[in-house]
């Protein structure tokens, strides 16, 4: 009989190989060979201090004194090294792809191509459910909210059957021996357990089931381009075995620490400034600067690269790294293509468990369009976008889920180009990040031009709607998405508003008339969110539309304006092809706090 997918656990019997700690707990004895023609006394106690000779006389042989403190975090410490493996993601990827390996329902299903029309047919209305933001019934969890089957009786009555969860899995860092929370909403992974604030693996799969008894399905995420700073990035650091092929860093000589920013002692790393980036890709140790810094804010993110503190290693050299992240410090950027290929097992090894053991039915592709990265020529940026690392990474992932019965949608906020080529071979449907910005311009201006711009670059650049999630809200800011003018296509000339614009000025006339019209100096909601969007929801953003200075201002008067125009907004995503996806905030009409609340 078959053994299937979902029988698979993480679980090893086997002991860490240790052959690189020793080093670490090296065992100090004395051996003291007597020699002939001497006293008793001088044969016990051979010319040493007399005031040691009861304490040697007295020590017990099963007490060994180590070089390294057994409390102490670093890599000297063979107790907090297998700590450290014994939670980390690459090393539940080894244990689960040998459980899968072999196994003939990793055969049974085409794989080689996206079928965007097959997924559609297997889930097409979602409810997109932020982890953080849902409100549960007292002492109730996240997953055990979502596994309740009134819910899902009453999902089924109105047509949705499909859930996306969102990351549910432990994210942050480890700092010595504790944990640290999450910097970016659980995207920076930390381990394939299921984040105990959420619930648990056994909750999870009950959701996976009663989900089936109602017609539906359970989307889950991964995050092919970066993870937390956890014990995967720990054991990097200490360039335990192939760990440091993970990720995208270069360890810096002794001799050239002085080009390096020193790091706070509160602090296990730091940004790099512009001539610290350049000074090392002058040297050659990194590739410099990249086509974008996404989350750019002075003095906290100046480039996509950051230097650790002097770590020591489980070999007891002292090293410090430079590495990649294109998102926030704490989200150290995955290598698809170093020799061990550590980074490819990881992230399928992720992807494997939540559709084995988890259940679930298909997964989103976290900001995929960054897994390859290659220096260009002289003077000018890295190739960091839209490069063909990507696109092959895509399809290896993308292909593994298919492989095992899924399907994958991506979260590509790059030009539609990228998101056509990346969905060409690897993802079987496409967030929409084409043409949400544009009827929420329409619905701020009240003049749909870049709305059509928008609808007519899609097709004719080859995006069908069918292929993509029309989405109101996926997360707790709406982004702007205008890469698509503002870089690849800066230059060219768009007709609008009787005249030609080049596309980067055309991005900024919508950024800045979407800021002028959504936020205000004095308003208490709508808050620009650094330079990648305003933090609100659909509800809020209608209502700063209508002319609400303030929250206060919202009177039970104005909820029907509101409302029907979130119900047209809702009409214009539901009725393209493809998957409709509304959030618990649009279910409810949710509105923001204000700028002066807090929970204290």
């Amino acid at each position: 009989m078959d053994e299937p997918i979902g029988t698979a656990r993480i679980t090893d019997s086997t002991e860490p190989d240790t052959t690189e700690l020793e080093a670490g707990g090296l065992e100090t004895e004395e051996a003291d060979s007597p020699e002939t023609g001497i006293t008793y006394d001088e044969q016990l106690y051979p010319a040493r201090p007399r005031r040691l000779r009861p304490r040697a006389n007295l020590r017990g042989g099963a007490i060994r004194r180590t070089v390294s403190d057994p409390r102490a975090a670093n890599g000297l410490n063979p107790a907090y090294v297998q700590w450290l493996v014994r939670q980390s993601m690459l090393k539940d990827a080894d244990v689960l792809s040998r459980q899968l390996s072999g196994s003939p329902s990793m055969w049974r299903n085409p794989y080689a191509r996206p079928d965007a029309r097959r997924a559609v047919s297997t889930s097409d209305v979602w409810f997109t459910a932020y982890p953080i933001s849902l409100i549960t019934r007292s002492d109730q969890s996240f997953l055990a909210a979502l596994a309740d089957p009134e819910l899902w009786s009453v999902f089924e009555q109105i047509g949705i059957n499909g859930v996306h969860t969102g990351p549910v899995k432990r994210a942050g860092g480890i700092r010595g021996w504790q944990e640290t929370p999450s910097v970016d909403g659980h995207f920076d992974r930390i381990g394939t357990q299921i984040d105990p604030i959420f619930g648990d693996e056994e909750t999870f799969q009950r959701m996976t089931d009663v989900a089936e008894e109602h017609g539906g399905v359970v989307i889950d995420d991964i995050v092919p381009g970066h993870t937390g700073k956890g014990a995967d990035f720990r054991l990097a650091e200490m360039a335990y075995k192939d760990y440091p092929g993970i990720y995208h860093m270069v360890e810096i000589p002794p001799e050239e620490w002085h080009l390096l920013p020193e790091v706070p002692e509160h602090r296990d790393s730091v940004n790099l400034d512009l001539a610290t980036e350049s000074a090392l890709a002058e040297r050659g140790y990194i590739i410099g600067e990249l086509q974008r810094v996404i989350f750019y804010a002075p003095g906290v993110k100046e480039t996509n690269w950051s230097v650790t503190a002097p770590v020591v290693g489980v070999d007891g050299v002292t090293r410090r790294w430079v590495y990649l992240h294109y998102f926030k410090e704490g989200q150290p950027s995955v290598n698809w293509l170093d020799p061990t290929f550590s980074g490819m097992r990881l992230v399928i090894g992720d992807a494997l468990h939540s559709l084995g053991d988890l259940g679930t039915s298909a997964l989103r592709l976290d900001a995929n369009g960054f897994l390859g990265v290659e220096k260009s020529a002289e003077g000018l940026p890295a190739w960091s976008e839209g490069h063909p690392l990507s696109h092959a990474a895509n399809h290896v992932i993308a292909g593994m889920v298919r492989k095992v019965g899924g399907f994958t949608f991506q979260e590509l906020n790059l030009t539609v180009e990228d998101i056509r080529d990346t969905g060409a071979v690897g993802a079987d449907l496409s967030y929409d990040f084409i043409n949400r910005p544009a009827y929420h311009h329409a619905l701020a201006t009240g003049d749909t031009e870049f709305l059509r711009l928008t609808l007519r670059t899609s097709l004719e650049l080859g995006v069908e709607p069918a292929s993509l999630v029309h989405g109101l809200q996926n997360h707790d800011e709406l982004t702007y998405e205008l890469v698509h003018w503002a870089t690849l296509h800066k230059n060219d000339l768009y007709p609008f508003r009787y005249e030609e614009l080049p596309g980067g000025e055309l991005a900024e006339l919508i950024r800045s008339e979407l800021v002028e019209k959504l936020t205000a100096p004095t308003a208490d909601y709508n808050l620009v969110f650094t330079t990648n969007g305003i933090a609100c929801t659909t509800a809020s953003l209608i209502a700063a539309t209508q002319g609400h200075a303030t929250l206060d201002s919202i009177t039970e008067a104005d909820v029907p304006a509101i409302r029907d125009a979130h119900l047209l907004l809702a009409a214009f995503n539901a009725w393209q092809p493809g998957v409709f996806a509304l959030s618990g905030w649009d279910l409810l009409g949710a509105l923001t706090l204000p700028a002066s609340w807090s929970p204290t």
